[in-house]
């Protein structure tokens, strides 16, 4: 398998150069050069596995990395990283939530930095490693935990002041050791892009040896496409059976003549997750749609009405990690779809939700079935049910539930009158002296610091 870039300019190269490298020489990013469809042995046997991540993951890892890395080493490696379940729960007779915030911070960024980290530390050389992340507040956090103590491995984490929890703030700031955190005054759009400034720095990256561990890195994005096999694995048989898209029998179908499948609705910012799921439905999950569920961000839901692709600035919602007006891998998205319109229309469908609605639902859902979201969450059951109000009655479907509903204490707790009990992890990170660094909007300022704590 090799790995092109999103823009097309750039050289295929192996697995082991996308992972480190992070973005392609021509700016873009890495994808994979072809996705084949699973085999029905294997897709059998993710039926088999009833859940279990990682049999799962093991699976479609090899799958997706080949010869890259070996068998026994993939699935040690994902035994090591993916240690926390990842339930299916139902809500309704006809709606899912997938959890996937069960991991040490309590977020779904879990699944990717955790097992990012094993695979970095399993091909790096001992050189001296700089992560370099932007975050809005659950990728911080997670990558801050993943790689906490792992030699020869620094993690500098810029995030925007003022606009995080005091959860995910806590969970970045209190670390210390080998985790720098960086307080940046602006918004994540910002922080973002002086990201990709020090990534095109060629000056800073002859003295730092750096790579990006949020989703535009591909070590962090195709963990995401393991956990949508649960779906596969623990899905209701007659909307989900792998393999069955390619049997013009097995149906129904909706009213347009598409196979009736289930619906997945996804919180989206940045969109990686949302192209994992979108990988995923490549090499053989049975989705019939998917909806990027968004806050007041929603420049890609706009996009699929109107066919123009507006990034703007990011503006404050309730749901901090969507905060995102110029989502990086909105990218990998066309280039998936080579820029046609139409087909990524066909396969994705947008909605978004304002505050008001968002912290509404979360009261309504909790007094209505005793489930408890998050704000991100919310917004993925609101964009589920708008889809399924006009689906008809048989159609069923999925959310990806992304974080612990006490992460959000601040949104969650007023919305439903009641108080969350903190999971300990969580309780035990607001306790930690916190260290952060400022930082101006400035780029300059950026590789300073970059240069002084590489010495």
């Amino acid at each position: 398998m090799k790995w092109i870039s999103s823009r097309g300019a750039s050289p295929a190269v192996p697995f082991i150069d996308a992972l480190f490298a992070g973005t392609a020489p021509d700016g873009g990013l890495y994808m994979p050069e072809r996705l084949d469809p699973l085999p029905t042995q294997k897709l059998e046997a993710i039926r088999a596995a009833a859940g279990n991540i990682v049999e799962i993951g093991s699976i479609v890892g090899s799958h997706l990395l080949g010869d890259e890395i070996s068998a026994p080493a993939l699935a040690a490696l994902v035994r090591d990283a993916l240690d926390f379940p990842i339930p299916l729960v139902q809500i309704t007779p006809n709606v899912w939530a997938l959890e996937l915030f069960h991991g040490p911070t309590k977020a779904f960024k879990d699944v990717g930095a955790r097992v990012q980290a094993r695979l970095l530390h399993h091909f790096t050389d001992g050189t001296p490693l700089t992560i370099l992340v932007a975050t809005s507040g659950d990728t911080g956090s997670a990558v801050a935990q993943a790689f906490h103590g792992v030699p020869d491995t620094r993690v500098v984490v810029l995030y925007p002041e003022g606009k995080v929890s005091d959860v995910q703030e806590a969970q970045m700031a209190s670390l210390g050791d080998n985790i720098i955190a960086v307080a940046v005054h602006g918004t994540f759009d910002d922080c973002q892009r002086l990201v990709k400034q020090a990534f095109a720095d060629d000056d800073l990256r002859a003295h730092v040896w750096l790579t990006p561990a949020n989703s535009i890195n591909l070590g962090r994005l195709l963990p995401q496409v393991f956990y949508y096999f649960i779906l596969a694995s623990l899905g209701p048989a007659s909307a989900f059976a792998p393999g069955a898209s390619a049997d013009k029998k097995a149906g129904p179908y909706d009213s347009t003549g598409r196979e009736r499948g289930l619906v997945v609705s996804v919180p989206s910012g940045n969109f990686g997750n949302l192209t994992a799921g979108l990988i995923a439905r490549r090499i053989g999950l049975r989705v019939e749609r998917f909806v990027a569920a968004t806050n007041a961000n929603d420049v890609v839901p706009q996009y699929l009405r109107s066919g123009e692709y507006r990034p703007r600035a990011s503006v404050r919602t309730v749901a901090n990690a969507m905060d995102v007006g110029a989502p990086s891998n909105f990218e990998r998205m066309l280039a998936m779809y080579g820029d046609n319109f139409e087909a990524l229309r066909c396969d994705v469908v947008g909605a978004a939700f304002d505050d008001a609605t968002v912290v509404a639902e979360i009261g309504k859902v909790y007094r209505q079935h005793r489930y408890l979201l998050d704000p991100h969450g919310a917004i993925a059951w609101l964009g589920l049910q708008q889809y399924l109000s006009d689906a008809g009655p048989d159609a069923q479907g999925a959310f990806l539930a992304t974080a612990h509903p006490a992460k959000f204490r601040e949104v969650v707790e007023p919305a439903i009158g009641e108080a969350i009990p903190l999971p300990p992890a969580l309780a035990e990170a607001l306790t930690r002296p916190r260290h952060s660094e400022a930082l101006p909007v400035d780029y300059g300022a950026l590789k300073s610091l970059l240069l002084a704590h590489s010495r």
